[in-house]
């Protein structure tokens, strides 16, 4: 295989990404009892989850002028 010409560089969004990445995983070991975490570790996930991670919770999907939103769904029949 040929050796790469161009180093490769990650954004700091993709770097970012992969930061969150580890951090879920810790905390899912955690929550499977395969792991300890301390409660600074845990408070420390905490604060970068918020930064890094949209809150779901907050979010709210609307239709055309606030109205609720529709959700049709329809199968086509075999042919």
């Amino acid at each position: 295989m040929a050796a790469r010409t161009k180093a490769v560089r990650l954004s700091e969004e993709w770097r970012e990404r992969i930061r969150t990445a580890g951090i879920l995983e810790r905390l899912e070991k955690a929550a499977m009892g395969e792991t300890e975490v301390t409660p600074t570790q845990l408070k420390a996930a905490e604060i970068v989850l918020r930064k890094t991670l949209p809150d779901l919770a907050r979010t709210e999907v609307t239709g055309n002028d606030g109205a609720p939103q529709e959700l049709v769904i329809r199968w086509k029949e075999p042919t």
